[in-house]
Formats: C-alpha cells, structure tokens, sequence
C-alpha cells in the first residue's frame, strides 16, 4: 500500500494514510482513459443543430429561365446548393451523439487517472475543509498554504455550498463532491485536493 500525507487547511501535517492498491497503485490503462473523456465530451452536446435542405427552403418552384438559349448554364431552381439563400447539401440535423460506457471501462479510466495523480505527487489529502460563509479569500488562502500555484480540483465528501462558492470566482479551481468525479476534470485540473472523507467513499467505490 502507498502512504500520503494528510494536511489541514493551514498546511500542516497532521497525519498520514494508507491507500488502497486497487484504487491507487493499478496499471494505466490509457485507451481506458481515452475512450472515456471522449464519451464523456461527446453526451455533454446537445445535438441541436439544423439547417435546411433544398426540399426544405421555401420558394424556388418556378425554373429561373428557360433551359436553351441564354447562354447561361441551366438552373430548375433558385432554391439549389449554389444559389444565395438555396439549401444546404447534407444539412446536419438533430441527433444524439449518446455513448454509453460500461462500469468496468469507467472503473479503470478512473482509477488510471487516480494512480498518475498519485505518482506525480499531484494528490493532496485535507482532514477537513468548512466555511461559516462563502469568501473567496480563503480559498486563495488554503491553496498558498498547501502551496499550490497551479489550477486545483478540490473534492469533498458532500455538497457543501459554502465552499462550493468560495471557489466559483476562481478560474483555477474547481470544486465537486466526490459523487460527481469525472475522468475530464481529473485531467483538467493539475492538483487534486481532496478531503479525507471524500477519499474514503472513493475507496469504497472504486475497490470493489
């Protein structure tokens, strides 16, 4: 088992931790990874999008002029691909770009992600972290004691909006409750901070 340090909010050791091989100490499985943040971006889009074909447009019934004699090329209609306002060859239309990903295949990308942090000593554990209030000062505060200078992901065991919105107004952190964890954000975000009871509940997830 690898050991880490565990830090309260003023940056002092106030502890150590053993953690558990299945979760921190597994092979990277890169094509795991992978396939994961791409499934990920692709079921955050909408699929919105359309434009019209030529069937589609209004107008353009009436053949602009005659097919011989002009010495203009032949056009049946002002509604065709080339012409100004004609519609759109293989428009896009509404579609769900859906992809679904199997437990096992998240359980490693996760755990993948989770080792690399580990080994490049990008991992912080905090005993704890509240605020009576939201203030962004503090944040900052917390993160030049735990001598941070990079872009930080901090999870928390539950959602906490106090601390949540102590760290909204900064474009450098980030912060989830450790239900919602994500490969995307893991590798987003240099630094993983996160609390003590949050490590546990990912423990008890992602060991099984």
């Amino acid at each position: 088992m690898s050991k880490v340090e565990v830090y309260n909010i003023c940056g002092e050791k106030v502890g150590e931790l053993e953690l558990l091989k299945e979760v921190f100490d597994v092979e990277i499985k890169k094509y795991a990874v992978h396939q994961v943040v791409v499934a990920q971006l692709a079921n955050k889009r909408q699929g919105t999008h359309s434009a019209k074909t030529r069937s589609e447009v209004s107008g353009g019934g009436k053949k602009p002029w005659r097919q011989k004699g002009t010495g203009r090329a032949r056009q049946g209609s002002i509604r065709a691909p080339q012409w100004i306002h004609g519609g759109v060859v293989f428009a896009p239309k509404p579609r769900d770009y859906r992809m679904s990903i199997s437990k096992t295949l998240r359980r490693a990308a996760i755990t993948s992600v989770l080792t690399s942090k580990l080994k490049e000593k990008n991992l912080l554990v905090l005993n704890e972290i509240s605020f009576d209030f939201p203030k962004t000062k503090e944040m900052v505060k917390i993160m030049n004691n735990l001598k941070i200078d990079s872009n930080m992901l901090l999870v928390t065991e539950t959602s906490d909006k106090n601390v949540y919105r102590s760290g909204t107004n900064l474009q450098s952190v980030k912060v989830l409750p450790v239900n919602n964890i994500n490969v995307y954000d893991l590798l987003k975000y240099d630094k993983l901070v996160i609390t003590q009871g949050a490590l546990k509940k990912l423990e008890e997830v992602y060991s099984n």
